[in-house]
């Protein structure tokens, strides 16, 4: 993979997280093996490269492709504001997170703890969510900015649909920080819209 290449997986990651959040938020629901997809990338702490975080493919990032390819075409009439406002406040958190030595060594601790879970309950199992969940409650709902979710409130109010919605945007926040150790920033998405989406459609062809 080209250093580009990897910048848009990473990216897509980010924007997977936001349009899984979205669904849940409206919908109560997501497949189980989307949700581990991306539960998993909070497990892989020495990848030997991008597609490790993300267990060997890219396959489950497709909806995040999506959502990266109608931001970069401006494609309005296919692009969910909330999902791109999820991912906009993971960014500028993941900044933040990185800051905080604390915080870092917080989730550093807590992780393996929470792999040991895995082995008993399986990624996509409610226990796992409320662990992730619980850190990211611990970490990054300690900083003044909080991602507001909106969608249906029935579901929003369920702990069981929270825990995964906050496990997720945990999950959208590691693909950000791998997105900047990269060389991901921000300005990419405008100044280099013209080979990222040309990146996506030969992807797609």
């Amino acid at each position: 993979m080209t250093l580009l290449q990897e910048q848009m997986t990473a990216l897509a990651g980010v924007f997977q997280s936001a349009a899984l959040v979205n669904k849940l938020a409206h919908t109560g629901q997501v497949s189980d093996a989307a949700l581990a997809y991306m539960l998993n990338t909070l497990l892989v702490r020495n990848p030997d490269s991008t597609l490790d975080v993300y267990g060997g493919d890219d396959l489950g990032l497709r909806e995040g492709y999506t959502l990266l390819k109608a931001v970069l075409a401006r494609d309005t009439a296919n692009l969910p504001r909330e999902s791109l406002r999820y991912v906009v406040s993971m960014l500028a958190l993941e900044r933040q997170f990185s800051r905080r030595d604390d915080l870092l060594e917080i989730a550093g601790l807590r992780i393996p703890k929470i792999e040991q879970q895995v082995e008993l309950y399986g990624l996509s199992s409610d226990n796992i969510a409320a662990s992730f969940g619980g850190l990211y409650q611990d970490t990054i709902s300690t900083f003044k900015q909080r991602i507001q979710v909106h969608g249906d409130m029935r579901f929003l109010q369920q702990e069981a649909t929270a825990a995964k919605v906050r496990a997720l945007l945990f999950a959208g926040i590691r693909s950000a920080r791998l997105w900047r150790q990269l060389g991901g920033r921000r300005w990419h998405i405008l100044t280099q819209r013209g080979s990222m989406l040309k990146q996506l459609n030969a992807r797609n062809g």
